[in-house]
């Protein structure tokens, strides 16, 4: 798969995401000297893990016959070590169905084993870049 990132020449920082028939925004914020006309880099990466969880929990409840009305994924970061090689992040999941607590904590077992999570935490990401 191929992801294009182009330059939107209309405001200083902000580019355009296409992700096979997708198109996203991304910017930096008014205080990294960007327009905030759509999520930071480090927004789509936090996303990337938020939605994982969410779809993954689903996925899981439809498979084991799970009574799942509602899935929300809270998170939030602490990147205040990023630079010295920490960075946090906390979910939290808002389900909602009659679930028993049974239920309840396999749908957390299943959010926490979704395939982001392990790729930011248990895969060494190699990263090439060439000029094209």
């Amino acid at each position: 798969m191929t992801i294009k990132v182009l330059r939107d020449q209309s405001l200083p920082m902000r580019h355009i995401v296409h992700v096979r028939n997708h198109i996203l925004s991304t910017d930096g914020s008014v205080d990294e000297g960007g327009s905030d006309a759509g999520p930071s880099p480090h927004d789509l990466y936090d996303a990337a893990l938020s939605a994982c969880k969410a779809l993954t929990v689903v996925w899981y409840a439809k498979r084991k016959n799970i009574p799942l009305e509602h899935v929300e994924v809270s998170m939030e970061r602490d990147a205040s070590e990023e630079r010295q090689g920490t960075y946090r992040l906390a979910a939290t999941l808002h389900l909602t169905g009659n679930l028993t607590e049974t239920q309840r904590s396999e749908l957390l077992a299943a959010a926490q084993k979704c395939p982001i999570h392990k790729l930011m935490t248990s895969v060494t990401t190699e990263v090439t870049t060439v000029l094209g």
